[in-house]
């Protein structure tokens, strides 16, 4: 079972593609094309816990005609201990076809306000899609002293 399970996660993971996956200070779709604004992966705070005000989960992911059907993303944000830091983010994917088209791109846009980061150390936004793990986008917290921020 777990040589099935490896090869699952394997033969998923290498058909669709993911062509971008990051933290932002923000993001938009434009009929089809992601705009990304301040890609970042530290934050730094001079007190903690740390409140972030605003800031977006973009990814971009290509999807193979073999993979029409319908999906089910999950975005989970968690710290170090891969304890969450939010409830999970479901969001239902359904991929369809045109029968000229042999793959399609999909952008997806999550908007987080207030993020608090209780204390210093790594964080991720863990990516899944079906079960089977596509990305991490990783988030380093880093206290200063108040000059330095």
């Amino acid at each position: 079972m777990i040589i099935a399970d490896f090869l699952a996660t394997f033969y998923t993971a290498s058909l669709m593609n993911i062509q971008m996956a990051v933290l932002c200070d923000a993001a938009v779709d434009y009929s089809g094309k992601l705009s990304v604004l301040g890609t970042f992966d530290t934050l730094f705070s001079a007190k903690l816990p740390a409140i972030h005000p605003q800031c977006s989960v973009a990814l971009r992911i290509a999807f193979e005609r073999s993979e029409e059907g319908l999906h089910q993303l999950r975005l989970n944000f968690v710290n170090e201990d891969g304890q969450p830091i939010m409830p999970a983010m479901d969001v239902p994917v359904d991929v369809a076809f045109s029968e000229d088209t042999t793959f399609i791109s999909r952008n997806f846009i999550v908007n987080i306000q207030q993020l608090k980061l209780e204390q210093e150390g790594l964080y991720s936004v863990d990516v899944s899609l079906d079960g089977n793990q596509l990305s991490s986008i990783p988030l380093s917290v880093k206290q200063v002293e108040s000059k330095e921020v």
